[in-house]
């Protein structure tokens, strides 16, 4: 297990540089700088123009600029945020938590749902009802996720007032509030994009465990569950559905890179001051520093995903324990 861990972590930080550098490229080479709003106004001399260049090592040949980031990041450094005009590592810092919530409860949100919604078509298969549910997990699977979430604000803060959008609390009333009223604060604030992310989501995971239950039931071991005269909710819940989740947990790790990119745009739309509020806002204004931080840490994210994935397979699957 150790030489394991220690290989996955190898390949992981490969993962990570390769997509440091390929980031790196990719917004030094798009047109205009942190500074173009300050550099292309005429009242500017060209002095402070080029001090202000020389200042951040713009003004250096790009494999200079690159060889002096990847140093710092080797010593945990992640640059300097012009936009923010504070180090990266605070600004996602302080970011990453809200992120890492909202995904956490849009994950667990959507494997119950999905799993739920999977479970009751499969009990009523080839009824009305599992036809309908195939239609709503075909449409959420389809849905643009900025669409869904311009679609949310509308419905649940504009037009319903049910939930509040912007921020993780109440600026003014929050201090003011007792422990349920700061909970429940928080809770209106969370529920939009987390019911967005949520509904997108367990689409995937409703479609993918109805497979893989449809698989699983023409098996010898539930045939034999049947003769002993189990009903088909106890089949579908004892013997069924826990083979049949196998597949699905292959999902956990793919679903960390799609909730983290629908995350990043979703928050940006609900303003929810995560990670991704933070990266998508620092592309608009060439926050390189920010840009490519949010990414690595974001790659990171993805590839502790996909180990925690191969980690509980294993679990899982019996054949798999003593390898």
């Amino acid at each position: 297990m150790i030489r394991y861990l220690a290989r996955r972590l190898a390949q992981a930080a490969v993962i990570v540089a390769i997509v440091a550098t390929i980031t790196f490229a990719l917004i030094h080479l798009a047109p205009g700088d942190p500074f173009s709003a300050v550099l292309d106004n005429p009242n500017v001399s060209e002095s402070v123009r080029q001090t202000l260049r020389a200042q951040y090592g713009l003004d250096r040949p790009l494999p200079e600029q690159f060889a002096r980031y990847a140093s710092a990041l080797v010593h945990g450094q992640l640059g300097w945020s012009f936009s923010n005009d504070r180090p990266v590592l605070e600004v996602l810092g302080s970011a990453l938590p809200n992120t890492l919530l909202l995904m956490s409860v849009a994950l667990v949100g959507s494997f119950a749902l999905g799993i739920l919604v999977a479970l009751i078509q499969v009990a009523r298969r080839g009824s009305v009802v599992d036809r309908t549910l195939g239609g709503i997990t075909l449409l959420f699977f389809s849905m643009p996720d900025f669409w869904l979430a311009t679609l949310a604000v509308l419905s649940l803060s504009y037009w319903l007032r049910l939930f509040q959008v912007g921020g993780t609390v109440d600026p003014v009333m929050y201090e003011y509030l007792g422990l349920g009223g700061r909970l429940l604060d928080r809770l209106k604030h969370l529920a939009p994009p987390a019911i967005t992310l949520i509904l997108l989501a367990s689409a995937t995971v409703a479609r993918y465990q109805r497979a893989a239950l449809l698989d699983v039931l023409p098996s010898d071991y539930i045939r034999t569950a049947r003769l002993k005269g189990l009903t088909e909710s106890q089949i579908l819940r004892r013997h069924a559905l826990r083979n049949a989740l196998l597949p699905i947990i292959t999902l956990i790790g793919l679903s960390f890179p799609a909730l983290l990119t629908g995350a990043f745009f979703i928050e940006k739309i609900f303003a929810w001051p995560g990670m991704g509020y933070a990266v998508v806002t620092a592309i608009g204004s060439r926050d390189y520093p920010l840009v490519i931080g949010g990414v690595i840490i974001g790659s990171i994210l993805v590839t502790l995903g996909s180990l925690i994935a191969d980690l509980l397979y294993a679990w899982a699957d019996p054949r798999l324990r003593g390898h």
